[in-house]
């Protein structure tokens, strides 16, 4: 069965908390989300707000290779002809082909929400689509609260209903606007309209606050729904809109719909991360199908396994839908872990070479390191461990002072001796903290003898107190996160001293840097 892709993200997605987007970053989203492959892109109300006025008209230029840019309104408002609502006006002169309207099918909100009778609410639907459609658009009515309105007066909300079909609207969209329905509702309510409307082209838009809106979306489709309406990462209001980063592969890949977007599903993974750059949203690696965490393993017999068969632990191939799978190390891998990460190396070996490895991973995690986010110093721990490594230097010394100076702002001083081979290195270095001094004062002592240090960049410093209950006296663990050679990479140290554990993770981190320089 062939399911069209609706997307709403640059509409109801930007409704999300702390999600801004300005004119310019919704064309780019839309090029990309046409490239995909999605069958509409719903560009924003442009009776609502300038920003909305001016994407569509960056639109006027641009011809999409696959999707239909539609603005979305309302119907007309009470007791006014559709002819004279700038609402319906302002879609027209967006100058897109089609629009998405939404009208009550709620008399709960007919009544209390828009203060008018359930009569002129039926006129309302039919005007705002015959006026649009007369001036040459396609026309997708939202029943807005379909559901709860069905519930509440199923007579009443077929009426809704039948006054956008025989106003011939394209489609029909049965909208979960509170997103508490239940999927065994969605897909009974659904069927009923189905059946109650064998001619009409029936949509599903789902929100998400009970965490049911994908289910709720793949509901809709196995009862009849041929129109799924969401958005890329699920943003959206409150709990967020269906998320397309896991229906469309549900329904490619599990439901074997024809989607124009499936064809490129390898580029899912991609869509989704540039969603969040230009959203300036930081990823959630815990998303299905598209998360950096999606098929990451920890567990050492489930490593084992998938070593053997990775489909006794992986739903789908990761690459399908552009991600990777990722074993990580802690201290529950087993040597099959150690070994699956030696070969992502280039590592080979035998089994019982990675067994003393394994227990110093453990001890080390017992006082408080950790790997999963610090990969760069499990790299460097195993290598070294075989050899693989040389040292580019070794520390001989460091102080460290802070003082507060004469206009009251505290400065930071650090000094190290080095040696690189038989020559000793002593600079000092202020900085705006202790880390940012040790990582100028290292660098000062380094770069003659290694100038591509200079690509190597600092991009972020956490500091995590391991046991609160020693207060002052805890160990705690710092994470360092770098970047150079066109790579990232992350890196770990642990002590009761703060100074000692960010040197031991900036160790790492440039003492990785270096190493893979020499792949470059």
């Amino acid at each position: 069965m062939r399911v069209a892709i609706y997307d709403t993200s640059l509409r109801d997605g930007t409704q999300r908390e702390g999600l801004n987007l300005l004119a310019e970053d919704k064309f780019k989203l839309a090029k990309r989300l046409d490239s995909f492959g999605v069958d509409y892109i719903e560009g924003g109300w442009p009776g609502s707000n300038p920003k909305d006025k001016e994407f569509f008209e960056l639109c006027r230029d641009w011809t999409p290779k696959n999707a239909v840019v539609t603005a979305f309104g309302s119907t007309r408002k009470k007791n006014i002809k559709a002819e004279d609502d700038a609402n319906l006006n302002a879609i027209v002169a967006s100058g897109v082909k089609e629009a998405a309207i939404f009208g009550k099918s709620w008399l709960f909100h007919v009544k209390e929400a828009l203060n008018t009778t359930a009569e002129e609410n039926l006129s309302m639907i039919r005007d705002s689509i015959e006026y649009l459609r007369a001036k040459g658009l396609g026309v997708h009515f939202l029943a807005e609260h379909f559901f709860d309105g069905y519930k509440a007066d199923k007579e009443y909300a077929l009426e809704c209903l039948s006054a956008a079909v025989g106003a011939g609207a394209k489609s029909i969209v049965l909208c979960d606007t509170n997103g508490g329905t239940l999927p065994s509702s969605v897909y009974e309510i659904t069927k009923a309209v189905c059946d109650a409307f064998p001619g009409a082209v029936v949509g599903i838009h789902a929100h998400n606050d009970a965490d049911l809106a994908v289910a709720n979306s793949l509901a809709a489709v196995e009862a009849g729904a041929r129109i799924v309406h969401g958005t890329i990462n699920g943003f959206g209001e409150r709990c967020g809109n269906a998320n397309l980063s896991s229906i469309i592969p549900n329904l490619k890949l599990k439901m074997g719909c024809q989607l124009s977007a499936g064809e490129n599903l390898h580029q899912l993974t991609q869509l989704s991360n540039y969603f969040y750059e230009i959203a300036n949203l930081i990823p959630n690696d815990y998303q299905p199908f598209v998360g950096k965490a999606a098929f990451a393993h920890k567990g050492g017999v489930h490593v084992s396994a998938l070593r053997k068969n990775p489909g006794t632990y992986e739903h789908i191939e990761p690459e399908v839908v552009g991600n990777r799978r990722r074993v990580l190390v802690s201290e529950l891998s087993g040597i099959a872990s150690l070994s699956y990460k030696a070969e992502e190396y280039g590592i080979e070996g035998e089994r019982d070479m990675f067994a003393p490895i394994l227990d110093t991973v453990k001890n080390l995690e017992y006082k408080g390191y950790s790997f999963e986010g610090a990969e760069a110093s499990f790299e460097l721990l195993l290598k070294r461990s075989l050899g693989l490594v040389p040292e580019f230097f070794s520390l001989k010394g460091l102080r460290m002072i802070i003082e507060k100076n004469g206009n009251g702002s505290f400065v930071a001083e650090a000094t190290v001796k080095i040696q690189v081979g038989d020559k000793v290195y002593h600079t000092v270095s202020e900085g705006d903290g202790p880390v940012n001094a040790l990582d100028r004062a290292l660098r000062l002592a380094l770069r003659d003898v290694y100038p591509e240090i200079e690509n190597i960049s600092l991009t972020d410093y956490k500091v995590r107190v391991l046991d609160q209950k020693s207060a002052t006296a805890a160990s705690v663990r710092v994470l360092i996160e770098s970047s150079g050679f066109g790579a990232s990479w992350g890196t770990v140290g642990v002590s009761p001293n703060i100074i000692e554990a960010s040197w031991n993770a900036l160790f790492d981190s440039i003492v990785y840097g270096l190493y893979k320089s020499r792949e470059v």
